[in-house]
């Protein structure tokens, strides 16, 4: 069975992490928050104290960091990865960055012989936990046949959508599908309460046919019940975002409805909301209505 070190062991990180512990993987752990790196530790792993000792004891090396200056910190700079690796390493990104990034990492990668997969992953904090994320995965299909069981115990859905960075384009289709189906529910959630009827029966109603979607049945019961705290934070929507429209600018491909969403984020952490859960959202809409749907 393969070594694994993981790196990141934020909000998503740390269950993955534990994850892999349940499954019987040996794993060395790091991140800046050492606590966090101690709690996996008390589950099981190695907890290392520099990124050179995940490197020298791992055969996969995986990372899940916040955005792209991170991850090409943790690669390309002093005591990272590019730096300690030998060839034959594998090295899979499930961060969701910049697709650039990804590719200009695996091409530095690869002088050294070191392989790399770049695979985003959607779900939240709650299929973290139940181990149930759906990867999107970019890479030589060889590599991914080798890591894919790996991904597996995290994961409900592990997919090959094409090569190195081909795994953050399709993140971040996924990001903007998800952006505006939280604008669209909050949109018609206000809009019923506006017009006198009760959101929570719209709901019901509504829930299992077309208008249905996973978007819907995570996000109305939250907001319901004004649950906001993070799954995803705005913040983090806010980067993904801002990467889809880079990338769209890039291949000269227009993202106006993901502009509209991105002002709507961006109004919401100008209120100081950034570190609560995108669902947030809705409070945009109400404050537009002059009503809240609880």
């Amino acid at each position: 069975m393969k070594k694994i070190g993981f790196i990141g062991l934020g909000i998503m990180g740390k269950p993955m992490a534990k994850n892999l512990l349940k499954a019987g993987y040996s794993l060395t752990v790091y991140d800046i928050n050492s606590a966090a790196a101690s709690e996996v530790a008390g589950c099981g792993a190695a907890k290392a104290e520099t990124i050179a000792d995940v490197v020298k004891n791992s055969d996969v090396i995986l990372t899940m960091l916040p955005n792209s200056p991170h991850v090409k910190e943790v690669v390309l700079g002093n005591g990272g990865i590019l730096e300690n690796a030998s060839e034959g390493q594998i090295f899979v990104d499930m961060s969701s960055i910049d697709p650039t990034v990804s590719k200009e990492l695996a091409a530095a990668l690869a002088k050294k012989g070191i392989k790399m997969l770049d695979a985003p992953v959607s779900g939240g904090e709650p299929k973290a936990v139940d181990g149930t994320l759906s990867f999107m995965v970019g890479g030589d299909e060889d590599v991914f046949n080798e890591v894919k069981g790996i991904l597996g115990f995290m994961g409900a859905s592990v997919v090959l959508v094409g090569e190195v960075g081909s795994g953050n384009v399709t993140k971040l289709a996924n990001q903007i599908i998800v952006a505006l189906n939280i604008a669209a529910v909050s949109e018609a959630m206000v809009f019923v309460k506006k017009a006198g009827v009760d959101p929570e029966k719209v709901y019901k109603a509504i829930r299992g046919g077309l208008a249905g979607s996973t978007v819907m049945d995570a996000k109305v019961p939250l907001a319901l019940e004004r649950n906001f705290k993070p799954g995803f934070r705005i913040e983090l929507h806010i980067k993904d975002l801002q990467n889809a429209l880079d990338t769209g600018g890039a291949v000269n491909m227009p993202l106006p409805m993901t502009a509209q969403v991105m002002q709507i984020l961006q109004a919401l952490k100008a209120l100081g909301k950034e570190k609560n859960d995108h669902g947030d959202i809705i409070e945009y809409f109400e404050k537009l209505g002059d009503i809240t749907i609880a």
